[in-house]
């Protein structure tokens, strides 16, 4: 499938060992920990968090982790300060890579960040050298088995969706202004709408196509950088016809 479908991503991640599930949830905890001291504990109040804990139950993330995070955020845990860091670059195959972070230590996440880039064949550019080529967008997710395009079309749109994708094979793609997911999220929710995940991502204009070879080396740059702790998201323009080799 084309690189363009999130839903394969979001496939790929949950498909991961126990480690790298592990990952995801650190990674997660560390996103309610930020969204907790930005706007307080109350996801009814705190669209951020709301919207970091529907991520984390997508993920299948128990409710006790995440209680535990909130509260971690608002307690004992107070002291530690994430800021969020952005780094831009170029992978094999001119392609455009962009790079959140959540860390307390810039200069170490630049330097692992950095390292990689060189490691498998590309460079990190400067601030901007690439996220004009994409769009901050939400991405709602649907099976197509449990719906209708038209009936998908109708609820999303009351809803206040802009789009919807509908070329993946397996699943409807469901396009949102970024800060409007969760509100989208909650009308489908409330519409009977089966949701198989929710989440903010950075959509490219156009796509560049690798060699086969130089997606193998684009996968494990992806890969190594994922596996940061301080990385919460990768986004890059291409499209990978090769499979994961993990």
């Amino acid at each position: 499938m084309s690189g363009h479908s999130k839903w394969h991503n979001i496939q790929q991640k949950k498909g991961k060992t126990d480690a790298a599930r592990a990952n995801i949830f650190t990674k997660i905890g560390r996103e309610i920990a930020v969204a907790v001291k930005e706007g307080g504990p109350d996801p009814n109040s705190n669209s951020k968090l709301a919207q970091a804990i529907a991520k984390a139950r997508d993920n299948n993330m128990p409710n006790d982790n995440i209680a535990r995070s909130i509260k971690k955020a608002s307690g004992e845990l107070g002291s530690i300060n994430y800021e969020e860091m952005v780094y831009e670059g170029y992978g094999v195959g001119g392609t455009a890579i962009i790079v959140e972070a959540l860390t307390d230590n810039k200069n170490r996440t630049a330097g692992d960040v950095r390292h990689l880039f060189d490691k498998f064949g590309g460079s990190m550019g400067t601030t901007g050298c690439v996220s004009f080529m994409f769009k901050r967008k939400g991405v709602i997710t649907v099976a197509k088995s449990d719906i209708s395009e038209d009936d998908l079309m109708l609820s999303a749109l009351d809803a206040g969706a802009e789009d919807i994708n509908s070329e993946d094979d397996e699943v409807f793609e469901v396009y949102t202004d970024a800060n409007s997911l969760q509100s989208v999220r909650d009308a489908l929710d409330a519409a009977g709408v089966k949701i198989l995940s929710a989440e903010v991502t950075m959509l490219p204009d156009n796509y560049v196509e690798p060699t086969p070879e130089q997606q193998n080396t684009l996968i494990k740059l992806i890969d190594k950088l994922e596996e940061l702790d301080d990385i919460q998201e990768v986004y890059h323009n291409a499209t990978l016809t090769v499979e994961d080799e993990e």
